[in-house]
């Protein structure tokens, strides 16, 4: 079946988001954290064996599920309960939300690491394969829909061709079939600053300076100019520009949170990643932002055009880059609702 013409930009706007009413996993809804074993041959060696999966399934009971994951510092709290630190996607995930606890139940995982597989190096194949067999594991069966950003789409897209049966519709967010070259050049850069922290005995500088140059490819230009703007200041004997205090900040709170060596599976995960299209017969929303210097468009041109099932293009005008797919809430429940089933 050949895939539909992309559609028209949604909206465009250089306005900053209005940030929405946290929603939450209301207590009178059915909610499991907690985890499962399952059993896992990973794609790059070490043999099958039993994986502790930590999930999150939240939501209705007896309603259809709803898999959600985000990037690779996405955690499986993609809503919290009342009273808890808000969810990674607590805008569109919840009560009354785009994806709403009401209809659906949601399901996501924290990421598997080599070290937990026993393998050289972590693939979304085998985040996929985890997938499945905690959706077999809990009794699902087969989900309504796979929402993926970022290496959350590309773990999507590993779902649909391994196991179609299992699954009705792919929404994908700010991901393709395969890592853009000039992605992949960026967090090389960044996995090298972290090993050579590693052999200097400077993780810690080293982490927080790779998740700093990150930021500048999360982000979009016009958000930077437009924020960033100001004169330098003189200070500690040195010239301090706008946009260092920010991104100081950005990577001190990676490194109170994350793992050096987890960062350096996961994002060598995203690079690893190539999904023939043509093997993907699911129907597929997918989302792009034209600033998204990751995720170029014509990469997801270029997937809509190749994938086996039906397939719509929805382009977001943002400026906030790559991470448009947690900033621009207002448009994409929008989106969300028109595309889950």
């Amino acid at each position: 079946m050949s895939a539909q013409l992309a559609h028209l930009p949604v909206t465009a706007s250089a306005q900053p988001q209005a940030v929405a009413t946290p929603s939450v996993c209301p207590s009178a809804l059915t909610r499991q954290r907690s985890a499962r074993r399952i059993t896992l041959e990973p794609k790059y060696g070490g043999g099958a064996r039993g994986v502790e999966v930590s999930y999150l399934w939240c939501g209705a009971p007896d309603a259809p599920t709803v898999v959600v994951q985000g990037g690779i510092s996405a955690s499986r709290d993609v809503v919290a309960p009342e009273g808890e630190a808000a969810g990674w996607w607590q805008a569109l995930v919840g009560d009354g939300q785009a994806i709403d606890l009401n209809r659906y139940r949601v399901l996501s995982i924290d990421w598997l690491s080599p070290a937990e597989l026993g393998s050289t190096a972590v693939s979304s194949e085998d985040q996929a394969n985890a997938i499945s067999a905690l959706v077999d594991a809990l009794g699902i069966g087969r989900i309504a829909a796979f929402v993926g950003s970022s290496y959350g789409a590309m773990v999507g897209l590993a779902f649909a061709k391994l196991h179609p049966w299992q699954l009705d519709q792919l929404v994908l967010l700010a991901g393709a079939h395969r890592a853009h070259p000039m992605a992949t050049a960026l967090r090389s850069v960044q996995r090298g600053i972290v090993r050579l922290g590693q052999s200097s005995g400077q993780l810690d500088e080293a982490l927080g300076l790779a998740r700093q140059l990150a930021m500048t490819t999360y982000r979009g230009s016009e958000e930077f100019a437009r924020r960033f703007a100001g004169s330098p200041e003189l200070r500690e004997d040195r010239f301090h520009f706008p946009v260092e205090d920010y991104l100081d900040q950005a990577g001190r709170r990676f490194v109170e949170r994350f793992d050096a060596e987890r960062f350096l599976a996961l994002s060598e995960s995203i690079d690893l990643h190539d999904v023939p299209p043509e093997q993907v017969p699911t129907p597929t929303t997918l989302i792009g932002f034209p600033s998204d210097r990751l995720v170029p468009l014509a990469d997801l041109c270029e997937l809509q055009r190749r994938l086996a099932g039906p397939a719509t293009l929805e382009v977001v005008e943002s400026p906030y880059g790559h991470d448009g797919f947690l900033k621009e809430t207002d448009r994409l429940a929008l989106l969300l609702r028109q595309a889950l089933p």
